[in-house]
């Protein structure tokens, strides 16, 4: 039997070099599937963190994010009735109130369409998700509809998938090959399925499983994998693959960010850019109102998620782009994380990839004494 050590956000740092550079003279932008993002932040695929006017406002302000297909948008004419009732209820009856919600009304084709349309009228990408089991129906919907980008997205996804039922099997490769709009696909964590998947045709992969805020995957299932270490094996499998073939794939880091060090820490350990949902949950744009919670949260069979309270603490663009008024990373996320890669000499995400990492179990207790005690700053969390 054989045991791998694996590392989270909490047991790295970056280490400054010998160079530092003007803030002013930073690009935190990327490309993500053909899509340019002024700020490499995309919001999570989940009904407290994603609606379409949400869409619309993260795209104003330079981020994106994910429209999940499965979720109340499109299984209600009036979802935010639903939201609310989710968020009024106690911690006793949440999931059977999710539960009920997510199946006492079917995916409707006609509510997808007019969910791209109003991301689209107003300005945003529309980028959308569906689990490998309605991918097939799903997605070419939703290119017609107009989406920019459609994600096939479940806990844990692999080329190779075996089924005695084979209806259930979703050839990824013929997918991406029929769809006119580029495909993404998550979640992974490791380098083996991170590389098969690559040749696939897919834009883009999410890593991360089981380290949300409100995913309780590791509890349930004992499945999981610490980011930094999951986005340090995925990402030398995107350049593995490019230095074979040329083709860069973007890695996209899903889950266990809750402020912007972590975030920092993502794009250094190689990450893209970053997939969040608990830190946007807190605008007071987010459908969630104040509350947050995973896709497999309302499951049927075996929920495997919380609704957490995550308060309401600023406006969408104050979380974005400041000014903050807190001390624990909470607020201004791009310009923290500008300010991060200035100091450690990277004037893009490529050049911050490859800056210094450290393993450093005392990060957050080092001198923290103070803050812990008295559960300000670092001590908050």
């Amino acid at each position: 039997m054989t045991f791998h050590r694996a590392y989270g956000f909490d047991e790295i740092a970056l280490a400054p070099s010998d160079i530092t550079v003007d803030e002013s003279d930073v690009n935190i932008g990327v490309t993500i599937a053909g899509i340019e993002l002024a700020i490499p932040i995309i919001a999570s695929a989940m009904d407290s963190v994603c609606s379409p006017s949400m869409a619309v406002a993260l795209g104003k302000l330079g981020a994106t994010g994910v429209l999940n297909l499965e979720g109340v948008h499109t299984r209600y004419e009036n979802p935010e009735s639903i939201l609310k009732k989710i968020a009024s209820v106690s911690n006793n009856d949440y999931v059977t109130t999710m539960q009920n919600a997510y199946q006492k009304e079917t995916i409707k084709d006609h509510l997808v369409e007019r969910c791209i349309q109003t991301i689209k009228s107003g300005g945003g990408h529309a980028i959308v998700s569906s689990t490998p089991q309605r991918a097939a129906h799903l997605g070419p919907l939703a290119a017609a509809a107009g989406a920019d980008a459609f994600i096939i997205q479940s806990t844990v996804i692999s080329k190779y998938f075996y089924s005695s039922d084979a209806s259930k099997k979703l050839d990824i490769e013929t997918f991406c090959a029929s769809m006119p709009i580029p495909v993404l696909i998550g979640n992974t964590a490791n380098y083996d399925a991170t590389k098969s998947l690559l040749s696939t045709g897919v834009s883009g992969i999410f890593v991360g499983i089981g380290p949300g805020a409100a995913c309780t995957t590791r509890g349930v299932l004992g499945i999981g994998v610490p980011m930094a270490t999951c986005i340090t094996d995925t990402a030398k499998a995107r350049n593995d693959y490019f230095e074979e073939t040329g083709n860069y794939v973007s890695i996209i880091a899903d889950g266990g960010i809750i402020n912007s060090g972590d975030i920092c820490k993502a794009i250094a350990c190689g990450a893209d850019a970053v997939m969040i949902g608990s830190p946007l949950a807190r605008a007071h744009e987010a459908p969630g109102l104040g509350f947050h919670w995973g896709m497999a949260t309302p499951n049927a069979l075996l929920p495997r998620g919380a609704r957490i309270e995550v308060g309401s603490i600023a406006d969408l663009k104050t979380i974005l782009l400041g000014p903050s008024s807190s001390d624990d990373g909470s607020l201004n996320l791009a310009g923290a994380l500008s300010t991060g890669m200035a100091t450690l000499g990277a004037k893009s995400i490529a050049e911050m990839h490859n800056v210094k990492k450290l393993i450093a179990p005392s990060l957050q207790t080092e001198g923290k004494l103070y803050q812990k005690t008295q559960k300000l700053g670092m001590g908050k969390r």
